[in-house]
């Protein structure tokens, strides 16, 4: 085990520098989305799934009612 909590911080970093490039968030609710989104993102990268294609999926899905698809795959 590394002694160092390296692999965190550069898990951060991206989210980081998108909030810095961007000029953070003005609200909370801003604050909020961009938590949610920079999450998905990350964990749909980490399983190596195609992000647009989810994020077009639960956008369907909400505008006909239905849950969103699941960010867990089944099984895990």
């Amino acid at each position: 085990m590394e002694p160092t909590n390296n692999l965190a911080e550069r898990t951060l970093r991206p989210a980081v520098i998108w909030r810095k490039i961007s000029f953070g968030n003005h609200s909370q609710a801003g604050c909020r989305s961009a938590e949610r989104i920079l999450t998905t993102v990350h964990t749909l990268r980490l399983q190596g799934r195609d992000v647009v294609a989810y994020l077009q999926k639960a956008v369907a899905a909400h505008r006909t009612g239905r849950p969103a698809p699941a960010l867990v795959p089944r099984g895990a």
